[in-house]
C-alpha cells in the first residue's frame, strides 16, 4: 500500500481490508481511494480555517483519525454532495471548466462513503453511529444498454480480417457467445478451455464456467492451431499479442474497434462491453431465464441482470407493432 502513502492510517486499513479480505479489484480499490481522499479533504477544508483559495488537492489528511471521523455528521455529508453537484470542476485543467459532476459520479462517491462507514460501524465497530446509513442515492436517468442486432453481429464476425484474423475472430465469438468481460478474456489461460466451456475468473477472483456452442468451439480450435505454434513470455496465456506477450485490455479494445469499423458499424457507439450486452440480450431473446443469464455474466446482484429484461420487453413491443395485423381494427 505504498501507493497510498498520502492516506491516513484508518483509510489505508479500509483499503487493505477490501483488497485482501474482500478480494475486490484494483480498479475498485483505486476508486475508493480517490473518492474517500476527496471526501476527507473536503471535510478538513470545512472544519479548518483555511484560505478560500485553498485547493482540495493541497490538503494533507494524513493526521485524520477516528476521532475526526466521529465528528462528521449527516449535514457534513450533504455539504459534500452539494459541493459535488454545484462546485466541483468537471475538467479542472480547462481554461473555463464547467462545474457540477454527474448524478452517476456523485452516486459512486456516496457508495464509497457508505462502504467506508459500514466498515467502521459493522466490520470493525470503531463507530456506533453511521451518518450515511439512510442517505438516498442521487436519482439516475435510466438508459438501456446498447447492443448489436443479430444482423450487426453477423456483419461484425464476417468483417474480421488481417494478420490476426483467427485470433480476433475467436475473441469476438467468445464475447458474443459467452458475454465475458474484457478483463476476463485477457486473463484466460490455455488450461481454462474445455470441450464445451471456459473457466472464467471474474470480479473478486470468483470463478465460474461459461458454456459455448459448436461455432464458438470451431473458432477456438482454428485459433489454437496458430497459438500452439507460438511461445509467449507468459506461455499460459490463451491469447497473445504481436510482441508475444499476453494480450492486453487495450489491445482487445483496439481489435474490437477495428472490426466494428471494418463492418461499417459506429465504433463510437459500440465496444467490447457492448458485445457483452449483446450476448445477454440474445440469451434472453432465445428464452433463457434471467437467473441463468445472471450466472453466465457473473453478476453478483440479480438487479444488474434485470435491465436486459427491459430490452427484451422493448423488442417484443416493437415486434408486436410491426405485425401488419396489429393495424387491423374491426371493432363495432
Amino acid at each position: 500500500m505504498k501507493r497510498y502513502a498520502d492516506c491516513p492510517q484508518i483509510l489505508r486499513e479500509f483499503l487493505i481490508y477490501h483488497e485482501n479480505i474482500k478480494g475486490q479489484s484494483q480498479l475498485t480499490i483505486s476508486e475508493y481511494y480517490l473518492d474517500l481522499r476527496m471526501f476527507l479533504r473536503f471535510i478538513k477544508l470545512m472544519r479548518n480555517d483555511m484560505p478560500i483559495t485553498t485547493q482540495l488537492e493541497d490538503i494533507d489528511i494524513k493526521d485524520v483519525d477516528i476521532d475526526f471521523i466521529r465528528q462528521i455528521d449527516t449535514s457534513d455529508i450533504f455539504d459534500f454532495l452539494s459541493y459535488l453537484a454545484n462546485d466541483r470542476a468537471i475538467n479542472p485543467e480547462s481554461a473555463a471548466p464547467d462545474h457540477g459532476i454527474s448524478a452517476a459520479a456523485r452516486a459512486r462517491k456516496l457508495s464509497s462513503i457508505k462502504s467506508f462507514y459500514k466498515y467502521l460501524t459493522v466490520r470493525t465497530k470503531q463507530l456506533d453511529e453511521n451518518p450515511v446509513a439512510d442517505l438516498e442515492y442521487p436519482k439516475l436517468r435510466k438508459s438501456l444498454p446498447k447492443y448489436l442486432t443479430m444482423e450487426q453481429s453477423s456483419a461484425l464476425l464476417q468483417a474480421v480480417s488481417g494478420q490476426n484474423e483467427k485470433r480476433d475472430y475467436a475473441i469476438l465469438m467468445l464475447f458474443l457467445n459467452c458475454g465475458i468481460r474484457r478483463s476476463e478474456l485477457v486473463g484466460l489461460n490455455l488450461t481454462d478451455v474445455y470441450e464445451d466451456r471456459i473457466r472464467v475468473v471474474g470480479k473478486g477472483n470468483k470463478e465460474r464456467f461459461v458454456y459455448f456452442g459448436s461455432a464458438c468451439r470451431k473458432a477456438i480450435d482454428a485459433y489454437l492451431e496458430e497459438r500452439n505454434k507460438k511461445v509467449l513470455t507468459d506461455n499460459r496465456a490463451l491469447f497473445g499479442s504481436r510482441d508475444n506477450n499476453r494480450i492486453s485490455v487495450t489491445a482487445v479494445h483496439r481489435l474490437v474497434k477495428k472490426a466494428l469499423l471494418q463492418a461499417g458499424l459506429d465504433s463510437t457507439q459500440f465496444s467490447a462491453h457492448k458485445l457483452r450486452h449483446t450476448a445477454a440480450t440474445m440469451m434472453l431473446s432465445g428464452g433463457v431465464d434471467v437467473k441463468t443469464v445472471q450466472e453466465v455474466l457473473g453478476h453478483e446482484n440479480l438487479n444488474t441482470t434485470q435491465i436486459y429484461t427491459h430490452i427484451e420487453n422493448t423488442e417484443l413491443k416493437i415486434a408486436a407493432e410491426a405485425n401488419p395485423l396489429s393495424k387491423l381494427d374491426f371493432s363495432k
